[in-house]
């Protein structure tokens, strides 16, 4: 197949899986495409938002249209990490011996829904830090891999909320994309009202396999990315390092500790979907652009003066894009 054919059977399966998801998701354009962004290039997703905005909606949606096994976990304040990755069992065999035989949790599965994250204790959350970030867990002194592909779609409540406590920074640095969840319109309201108070139901199909979807991720792999372009994602990076001379203004103001390589490493990978999308087998300045607000958001780590004037993770993002220059000033003509 040549690339030509690659990238249109790419794009017509984008297209499907996003028909599919808006037969039952209405509105969230943004929320579903870099979702969707996001499972093509291989990375987990944090989805935040008030109660009753679609998020769990969304993850069990995109479970039902990706032929892949799919888990969903309640986090609460008394959930413990075995029942996410599973313990050993004293087993009796049938020769009437007793052995110990590990019995799987929810996390083995293609697609986990790790429904109000936020709601658990430190000690449960970070249960899935390696399975994030390792595609294995180790239980009993044994490490046990986790079949591919595998995605974490998580949601959380804001903060602020009663009962809820934040995500460590470890942690939040293993998801590829942090996407905000907001009210709908009115007319978004009602054509949920329309959806979900009258007899008519949705009928949702499987659009992608297991095998296509890890092709489709081998494509945004082989995406070249121009040097120039590359650079432009470093430095946007480099610019929320507050105390080095990269830094912008209000990162040296407002930030303790910038982003990560990883929100590098997400800037161009959602470049990459993005442009595959547009049918294009090359990065642009303006793909890195979109994405960087979901790549960065979650990776910047305000410091007691940004909190004290409400100075959002946001503000910041945006003010990095205004800042730094496509070119950088020393090669400007």
């Amino acid at each position: 197949m040549s690339t030509e054919q690659e990238i249109t059977r790419f794009r017509e399966t984008y297209a499907a899986l996003r028909a599919e998801v808006g037969k039952v998701i209405v509105g969230l354009d943004a929320v579903v495409e870099s979702t969707l962004g996001a499972v093509l290039a291989g990375g987990h997703v944090l989805l935040e938002g008030v109660p009753g905005l679609g998020k769990t909606l969304l993850v069990r949606t995109l479970g039902e249209v990706l032929d892949l096994s799919f888990s969903r976990i309640q986090f609460t304040p008394d959930l413990m990490p075995a029942d996410i990755l599973g313990t050993n069992l004293v087993m009796e065999a049938a020769d009437g011996r007793r052995v110990f035989e590990f019995q799987k949790g929810p996390v083995f599965a293609h697609l986990i829904l790790a429904d109000e994250i936020n709601r658990a204790t430190p000690k449960t959350q970070s249960a899935l830090l390696e399975a994030m970030q390792e595609h294995s867990v180790t239980a009993g002194g044994e490490i046990r891999r986790l079949e591919e592909p595998f995605f974490v779609l998580a949601t959380q409540n804001p903060i602020d909320q009663e009962g809820t406590y934040p995500l460590p920074e470890a942690q939040l640095d293993r998801f590829f994309f942090k996407l905000l969840v907001g009210y709908p319109s009115a007319e978004e309201l009602t054509e949920v009202l329309n959806r979900t108070t009258e007899t008519a139901v949705a009928r949702l199909g499987r659009v992608v396999t297991r095998e296509a979807l890890m092709a489709m991720q081998q494509l945004v792999r082989q995406v070249p990315v121009a040097s120039h372009v590359k650079d432009y994602a470093v430095r946007l990076v480099l610019a929320t390092h507050p105390g080095t001379g990269a830094a912008v203004p209000m990162a040296r103001q407002f930030l303790r500790y910038g982003s990560s390589p990883r929100g590098a490493q997400a800037l161009i990978l959602g470049g990459k979907v993005r442009a595959l999308t547009q049918g294009r087998m090359n990065v642009s300045l303006e793909d890195i652009r979109t994405v960087a607000l979901p790549a960065l958001r979650h990776r910047l780590i305000l410091n007691v003066e940004a909190e004290a004037e409400g100075i959002t993770h946001d503000q910041i993002v945006e003010h990095v894009l205004r800042e730094v220059p496509e070119v950088p000033a020393a090669v400007a003509v």
